[in-house]
């Protein structure tokens, strides 16, 4: 048996360790060749410090006050020297990867199908030459083949296969738009990853979740995940867009709603002339049952002015979410002129 440990690097890389059980992550990481800041490696120095974001471990009385006082420990600070994990870990490591002599990881994948969605996304699927381990919610940087530049997409599905989706905006005349169009099934990219703080914490109260646009993607993962678990905590999603025919996927919505009997979720529409029964914007459709009096953990996945908005809606209303995760994505630039 082993635990998994993704550690998470400063600069926004992450990789993922194997610990044996009784064994120390600095030990494990060195025998898989990751550097961790160590000095003494005795529980004296605090070199090893980091932060354990995610899971159960024991450390055990082996180190100093100097190195890790009592607050640190309380705050779930922890000394890699001295961390014995008791399940999978998610670690905050305060420095880049390239300072650990690791870096991110690559894959290598073909296109097996492309699912256009109006002119308002595209759903592309591709077979790796690997199962890519990552946490719900991450994303990966993509090739775009022959341009020498890649664009950067959250998986939407789940982690642990061979097999893996994005959901990609339709930008008329964007670089990665431009190569989809001519793309074959079988050609293949460069994938590498996994990358970004944003992923499902362990469920420990109600969720909502928050997406705007293609947004959605990391909720689909975290959502096969859950679903898989068989997760028991109520789950809520708003899923908001700008036009009518920006609501993409709707059906893999409604079947996580079959699958997972907490699940529930809206959709709305901000065109003040669309069709839709719901007019406005995310803001406009919570209620209170779904912000559970403050105790609710928010996962928001948007362009920047929806996660302003919902970051002035909470202050506002005088709301603290018990905790509070969002990811901002910007459009990439369009492409013109030869290099299109």
């Amino acid at each position: 048996m082993t635990y998994s440990i993704a550690l998470n690097f400063e600069d926004g890389v992450t990789r993922f360790i194997d610990c044996k059980v009784g064994e120390k992550v600095l030990d494990a990481a060195f025998r898989q060749r990751i550097n961790l800041p160590m000095d003494c490696s005795d529980g004296v120095c605090g070199t090893c410090k980091c932060r354990c974001e995610n899971g159960a471990y024991d450390l055990g009385d082996d180190y100093i006050e100097d190195a890790l006082s009592e607050d640190e420990a309380q705050e779930r600070q922890v000394l890699t020297c001295q961390m014995v994990p008791q399940s999978d870990c998610v670690l905050a490591v305060p420095v880049p990867s390239s300072a650990c002599k690791t870096g991110t990881g690559h894959f290598a994948a073909s296109v097996t199908r492309i699912t256009r969605h109006a002119d308002a996304a595209l759903e592309v699927s591709f077979e790796l030459d690997q199962a890519p381990v990552f946490l719900p919610g991450q994303y990966v940087n993509i090739d775009v083949p022959g341009s020498g530049q890649t664009r950067s997409y959250s998986f939407s599905s789940r982690p642990g296969q061979k097999h893996a989706s994005f959901l990609i905006k339709h930008v008329p005349g964007g670089l990665m738009n431009g190569w989809l169009e001519c793309a074959q099934e079988t050609e293949k990219v460069d994938i590498t990853g996994p990358l970004g703080s944003f992923y499902l914490r362990t469920v420990t109260r109600p969720l909502l979740f928050l997406a705007g646009g293609t947004g959605l993607a990391p909720f689909l993962s975290m959502l096969e995940v859950l679903a898989e678990r068989d997760e028991k905590q109520k789950i809520s999603l708003i899923y908001g867009v700008t036009r009518d025919q920006d609501l993409v996927m709707v059906e893999a919505l409604e079947a996580f709603a079959a699958r997972l009997p907490n699940f529930s979720f809206v959709t709305c529409v901000a065109d003040p002339q669309t069709r839709h029964p719901r007019q406005g914007y995310v803001t406009q459709h919570m209620d209170a049952d779904m912000l559970n009096d403050g105790s609710v953990d928010v996962y928001l996945c948007g362009p920047p002015p929806m996660v302003d908005a919902v970051r002035q809606y909470f202050k506002d209303q005088g709301v603290t979410p018990a905790g509070f995760y969002y990811e901002k994505f910007t459009p990439n630039p369009i492409v013109t002129g030869d290099a299109a």
